[in-house]
Formats: structure tokens, C-alpha cells, sequence
């Protein structure tokens, strides 16, 4: 999580940080059940059912808004991909591939690294005061993952 440019304080950017952490926190479940099948799944659909509605929220709100600029066209459409190719990978997993749980571990990683560290900086400079507001409206509430668990 970025703690130097003060992005954070800024409460999408903030909660998106907060479910990061709370995303990659349930690794270990999934890492720990790679080799039983049946808590591999379930470790794999909790950490789904936090992944799936953070990403919905990031596209629909932030990366929405923030796309319209050119400057950050390609990097936001990266950034999308990388989120269907995790989902991909998770699903794999899930399937019994755990040979690719490296692989999905440090995609997850250095793709939190370059929001947390890449766009969200640069949103908290680039992104306007009625920007924001547009990104708080479109950023979606319900099904939002709760980092209380």
C-alpha cells in the first residue's frame, strides 16, 4: 500500500487500498488448501467473492473515469486485462491446476503493486474535484467487499 503521496486519503483510492490488502490476506487459505480439493475450491470462492466485486467497482468507477484521458487509455486497458486474466487463473486453480497458483500469486501481486503504486498516484494528482464526484456515483456500493472479515 502506498503510504508516501497521501492518495490514500482519498476514499475510493483508500478502500480500494483496503481490499487489496484484504484480497491478498487470503492467499494463504488458498495456498494452504492447494493440494485438498475441497478446501482449494472453497478457499478459491472466498477469495473470488472478494476479488470479483472489488474489480466490477475499479472498472465501473475509477478506471471509467479515468480512461476518458488519453494519457491513460492504454494503461487502464492493461490494467483490465490483467483483471480478466486473474480471474482466469484463479478459476484454473480452483479447477485443480495448482501448478499455476505461483503464477496467479504474482500476477495478483505486481498487479495491486501498479495500482497501488502507479495509477492511484497518479489519479490523486490527475482526477478533479468533479471528477471524483462522478467516480464516487459510479463506483458501485453494493456487494463491495467488507474488510471486516
Amino acid at each position: 500500500m502506498c503510504s508516501y503521496c497521501g492518495c490514500a486519503d482519498l476514499e475510493v483510492v483508500g478502500r480500494f487500498m483496503a481490499e487489496h490488502e484484504h484480497i491478498v490476506n487470503h492467499l494463504g487459505a488458498l495456498r494452504d488448501g492447494l493440494e485438498d480439493p475441497v478446501r482449494r475450491r472453497a478457499a478459491a470462492e472466498t477469495l473470488a467473492a472478494h476479488l470479483l466485486p472489488h474489480v466490477e467497482a475499479e472498472e465501473a468507477g475509477l478506471f471509467t473515469v479515468m480512461a476518458r484521458d488519453e494519457v491513460f487509455t492504454d494503461h487502464i486497458s492493461r490494467l483490465c486485462g490483467e483483471h480478466h486474466e486473474l480471474d482466469d487463473l484463479l478459476a484454473r486453480v480452483a479447477d485443480g491446476e495448482v501448478d499455476l497458483y505461483p503464477r496467479f500469486e504474482d500476477a495478483l501481486r505486481e498487479h495491486i503493486n501498479r495500482e497501488d503504486n502507479g495509477l492511484f498516484p497518479a489519479a490523486a494528482i490527475h482526477v478533479g474535484g468533479q471528477e471524483w464526484d462522478e467516480v464516487e456515483r459510479l463506483t458501485p456500493r453494493a456487494g463491495a467487499v467488507r474488510t471486516d472479515r
